[in-house]
């Protein structure tokens, strides 16, 4: 399913084979228009440009911590990114002359293949566990392991940069 490119190394055991040290439960699945990983955006900027809104369904034993959120804009969505490689340490995407180090990039491709979405909540049904969002660049299915508000007196920062000189 994927190639190893020229210029990646991967870890000497694959993470995905190794015992959990936590444990992890799924609180519900993302709904997106996107089936294949050659049609899902590769970040939440081209899949707002895409179009094509999207929800998340949390299950019934978590719906009750869903009070508070319509509160929020904003979602902060934690995925579990299931079809991902775990075991490159050293990656080297298709648009880098360079290869980097996974914590250097946002590829889903890590020894733990958690993603990050924030995503305006456009919609909130406390009954049914249906959150409404503007756009996710997520496959449908994918596994949900967390939300939280989007705050942005707290999670935004003005003055952050990438691109500087290491």
């Amino acid at each position: 399913m994927f190639e190893q490119r020229e210029g990646e190394h991967p870890l000497a055991e694959d993470p995905a084979t190794m015992p959990g040290d936590g444990h992890v439960v799924f609180i519900g699945r993302i709904r997106s228009p996107w089936t294949t990983r050659d049609d899902c955006p590769k970040n939440m900027r081209a899949a707002r440009e895409q179009g094509g809104g999207a929800t998340v369904e949390v299950d019934a034993p978590y719906r009750p911590g869903l009070e508070g959120l319509g509160r929020a804009s904003h979602v902060v969505i934690l995925t579990w990114l299931q079809h991902a490689p775990r075991n490159l340490i050293i990656q080297k995407p298709r648009h880098a002359s360079d290869a980097k180090g996974v914590f250097g990039l946002r590829s889903p491709a890590r020894p733990n293949p958690v993603g990050l979405h924030i995503a305006r909540l456009v919609g909130l049904d406390m009954e049914t566990g249906i959150l409404t969002l503007d756009a996710i660049d997520a496959l449908d299915g994918t596994p949900v392991i967390d939300l939280k508000p989007y705050i942005p007196s707290v999670d935004a920062y003005p003055d952050a940069v990438f691109g500087r000189s290491e």
